[in-house]
């Protein structure tokens, strides 16, 4: 087929529609339909010969990169002329690339050596993200532990984030104006204790009321948040918004969205313990933060409102399989459902549904286009409303299974002058994912749409979605076709719950669109009901899932828009439009608010229900959900919208009782300042009563696992214990004559109490000998050692301990000679700008590790002559931008204790850099470990 051939050809397929092809006229810029035709197919063709010419090395690169390192070179520069509107979004000489392989030392050595800087590592998923220069892409992809390079992947969160006039990456307040923000409000807070700030969800929830009907408070239960950030946190707890908040080390993030949804868990579920981790690191990060907060921190309800672009749509990949492992070990797992529209309210950018073949080639070289009009006509463009069109990420998958693609589809975006202004065009090589992505222009723009090419390979079912974007008819010339089945990703996994919004006061305060619709309001001071409505944004489901998690189909033999299995999704809808503290989020619209009301919901079911299965729980929440919307289970409410005393009551939930074993004194029968081996001591254990109930029929029962020790009374009665109180106890233990000196004495305690919570365990370490008051010095002292920006991987330098034995105080200093603010300062023993970036990590010869630091200091610059002491008055947690340089002695992040053991050997000391721009050294710092005395010495 010759090219003008092909021109006219394609000239004509573009210019049809649902309607006949005369009502669709000239372009309102100017340009006949016929015209743009022959533009686009000139265009695509020259991107066609760009990745027909692709080596085995490009084709394992992202469109985007190939088009960057060929932009120098010949074949660019024509490449450029003949597609001049095309914008591949990578600058000319850095990019932050996510690479996919195998995350090996030999892949992070290599990275080092060609100036990239490390932003993630994830063995358990291979894959790194990581800042490279644009030239070195491919020889990052040549490697054999490489399987593709890519763009960093983007994410954002279900927060409605402005009004559709302004962009959305409009300019963010700077680092340091953020920080000083931040100390001003946390300063404002400690000098003056304002009312508290309560989501209106509270009230509209009836979990207020629920609290006090059934004594209910969230007591045994721990509840963890992913989002982006959580920098206002010492400001809302200074402000009495939010207790301790179990942060992963290092894993602050950066924003304040978390900081909002934490402050919303605790409105309605107060004494709730919290977690919190970043989900914006990488894809492959949040899918290993998701494991640790079940794994590692214990958390019973998990809660997130983000979206990565390249979560699957047809398969659960890594961070919905993550949401899968937490699942099966017990975890909740709520998720926002998005604000991305809904077929029902016109607001959806989504269309799904199998290929079909328009019968013409499109480009010079292969490949023919979608027709998304099916039986009612020839279309291949999809239109994105001008309203919504700016910075939108417009995704294309298919049903291949995730990294076995053999299925060659791309995608391209035109403006309506047949001007390609972003094209996704990958390799589906059998090895491949089934996703290609183009960006529309930051400030968007008139008549943008897409065209889907099948460049090779069998029909497959598509899915085709423009994030916050929205297809809509261009008058006389493309008809918008939107399905249903906006929602996807992890909040589409099995047992998570995906989160509809409903407002729980005001209406959202603008209109997504002129011309739009008024937005619904809510109930507030009132609860919802029947008549309660969703938000006009919140994403609508089902899902249909074609593959499972490891790649096989559902259902063999059939890929199509009749295979699989469809998913309900969402389940359920809760509040948004609710007041924080939290800065940007004082009025927090989007699903993001919701998932947290509905996480804190689900809480109380846990609080007042013990040992509840997670098939009961969702049992009740579904069941109890009131109705909205269409009758029945939805496609955007799910079954309806909580009312947290109608859960409580479905569940009988009850006050109950949560009896504690304290840290216990412990004092040699003697007289004695120490327990020595052959000793006689007695051991003071309380015990606390943390729970919303009386904990009736209290006992302990003392046991040791050390060998040689003896307990007397092996058990003894502590009554009835009131909520709120301590009731305390004795007991004997004799410690054996050969008990190793400086090993401590284990003492296991197991509480029972009338109650479901009940028993309750802890293990206290007894330290056994006189602690040494000699205190031996172990110092570095080499050359500075520089902290990688924004690099997981840090810097470790050893230290090696001898002649101490076991040890039995640690404490641990960052030095120098003379304390200073000063950028680049020589004298300080850690130089580094913005030193709540970093976090700082003991780990001992036993293998014990604490963190020093981690994310404290605000904005303040540098450490010098500060001492980490378990005894210390003053927290590195309160460390504020006025005391830098951070000097004086500081209570840990983590106890140093947990780092005691056996002391001769080899520590380390790592340090890492969590944020970008700020940089800095490590250059002094020093171990103090003091042993025990030695009997008669």
């Amino acid at each position: 087929m010759n090219r003008r051939f092909l021109a006219a050809s394609l000239g004509v397929l573009l210019s049809l529609s649902v309607t006949a092809p005369a009502s669709a006229g000239p372009d309102p810029a100017g340009k006949a339909p016929a015209d743009a035709a022959a533009n686009a197919a000139k265009q695509i063709s020259a991107l066609q010969e760009l990745k027909r010419s692709q080596t085995p090395t490009e084709s394992k690169l992202d469109t985007s990169l190939v088009l960057a390192k060929r932009g120098a070179d010949a074949a660019g520069r024509g490449l450029r002329a003949a597609v001049p509107a095309l914008q591949t979004g990578v600058a000319a000489d850095r990019v932050t690339v996510d690479i996919r392989g195998t995350a090996s030392a030999d892949l992070l050595d290599h990275l080092r050596k060609i100036g990239a800087g490390i932003r993630s590592v994830s063995e358990r998923y291979g894959s790194v993200r990581a800042e490279i220069p644009v030239s070195a892409a491919e020889g990052i992809a040549a490697r054999k532990d490489v399987k593709f390079v890519e763009p960093a992947v983007g994410a954002m969160t279900a927060r409605q984030l402005t009004t559709p006039a302004s962009p959305r990456d409009a300019k963010k307040p700077s680092k340091e104006a953020k920080a000083r923000e931040v100390a001003a409000r946390t300063q404002a807070a400690l000098s003056v204790k304002a009312e508290p700030v309560v989501s209106e969800g509270d009230r509209a929830h009836n979990a207020d009321k629920a609290r006090q009907q059934f004594g209910v408070t969230g007591v045994g239960v721990k509840i963890c948040a992913l989002s982006d950030g959580v920098d206002s946190l010492r400001a809302s707890q200074a402000a009495g918004e939010l207790p301790d908040v179990d942060v992963l080390p290092g894993e602050g993030g950066s924003g304040d969205e978390g900081t909002a949804m934490l402050e919303i868990i605790h409105d309605l579920i107060p004494n709730a313990r919290l977690g919190f981790a970043t989900a914006f690191r990488s894809d492959a990060s949040f899918a290993d933060n998701i494991r640790k907060l079940r794994f590692d921190a214990k958390c019973d309800v998990i809660v997130d409102d983000v979206i990565y672009f390249k979560e699957a749509v047809f398969q659960d990949w890594i961070i919905a399989q993550a949401v899968n492992d937490v699942t099966a070990a017990g975890a909740l797992y709520f998720s926002s459902a998005g604000n991305e529209g809904n077929v029902v309210d016109g607001t959806a950018a989504h269309w799904e549904g199998d290929f079909a073949d328009s019968g013409l080639s499109i480009g010079k070289w292969a490949g023919t286009a979608h027709n998304f009009a099916g039986a009612n006509g020839v279309q291949i463009y999809q239109p994105i409303s001008d309203a919504s069109s700016a910075d939108v990420p417009v995704l294309l998958n298919w049903s291949d299974p995730i990294g076995r693609s053999a299925n060659d589809y791309d995608l391209f975006l035109l403006d309506r002058n047949g001007n390609v202004v972003s094209a996704s065009q990958n390799y589906q090589d059998g090895a491949a994912d089934a996703y290609e992505r183009v960006q529309t222009p930051r400030l968007g723009g008139q008549g943008l749409r897409v065209a889907i090419v099948k460049f090779k390979g069998e029909n497959r079912y598509l899915s085709l979605s423009a994030l916050r974007g929205r297809f809509k008819d261009t008058s006389g010339v493309l008809t918008a076709y939107n399905t249903p089945g906006q929602l996807f990703g992890h909040a589409a996994a099995k047992d998570a719950f995906a989160v509809g919004a409903a407002p729980a006061a005001t209406p959202l305060p603008f209109d997504l669109e002129p011309g739009d619709p008024p937005n619904p309001k809510g109930p507030f001071p009132g609860s919802f009901g029947p008549a309660s409505k969703v938000e006009r944004f919140t994403s609508d489901g089902p899902r249909r899932i074609i593959y499972n998690a490891d790649g096989t189909p559902v259902t063999p033999g059939n890929v199509s828009s009749t295979g699989g299995v469809v998913r309900q999704k969402p389940e359920i809808t809760a509040a948004d439009g609710v007041s924080t503290t939290a800065p940007g989020f004082e009025t927090f619209y989007g699903t993001s608010a919701a998932a947290p009301h509905a996480a804190a919901i689900a809480g109380l079911v846990l609080s007042g229900n013990p040992g509840i299965s997670p098939a009961d729980v969702r049992e009740a929440l579904v069941t109890t959900s009131v109705d909205i919307e269409q009758s029945g289970v939805d496609n955007r409410s799910g079954a309806g919208i909580l009312l947290a005393d109608k859960v409580l009551a479905y569940t009988g939930a009850s006050p109950q009782p949560l009896a504690e074993p304290q840290a216990p004194t412990v004092r040699a029968s003697d007289g004695g300042a120490f327990i020595d081996p052959g000793d006689t001591a007695t051991v003071t254990l309380p015990v606390t009563n943390r729970g919303d109930g009386l904990a009736a029929s209290t006992s302990v029962v003392l046991t040791s696992p050390t060998a040689g020790v003896t307990i007397a009374p092996r058990s003894k009665f502590y009554g009835s214990i009131d909520k709120g109180q301590t009731a305390i106890n004795n007991f004997t233990i004799t410690v054996p004559a050969n008990h190793p000196l400086g090993t401590p004495v284990l003492l296991d305690a197991k509480v029972t109490f009338a109650g479901s919570q009940s028993p309750t365990t802890a293990r206290f370490p007894v330290k056994v000998g006189q602690p040494s008051t000699v205190v031996h010095d172990f110092a570095y002292t080499g050359a500075p050692l520089a902290i990688p920006d924004n690099d997981p991987t840090g810097v470790t330098v050893p230290v090696q301990v001898s002649g101490i034995g076991p040890a039995s105080r640690v404490t641990f200093s960052i030095d120098g000679t003379q304390c200073t603010t000063d950028t680049g300062a020589t004298t300080v023993g850690i130089d580094h700008t913005f030193v709540s970036d970093l976090v700082g990590t003991l780990r001992s010869p036993t293998g014990g590790t604490v963190t020093v630091f981690s994310g404290n200091g605000s904005n303040g610059h540098n450490i010098c002559k500060a001492v980490f002491d378990d005894t210390a008055a003053q927290s590195i947690t309160s460390a504020t931008s006025d005391k830098a340089p951070y000097t004086g002695s500081w209570r840990p992040y983590q106890p140093l204790e947990g780092a005691l053991g056996v002391a001769d050997g080899t520590w380390s000391f790592h340090v890492r850099d969590t944020a970008n721009r700020d940089t800095g050294s490590l250059r002094a710092f020093s171990l103090h470990v003091s042993g025990f005395v030695t009997p008669g010495s």
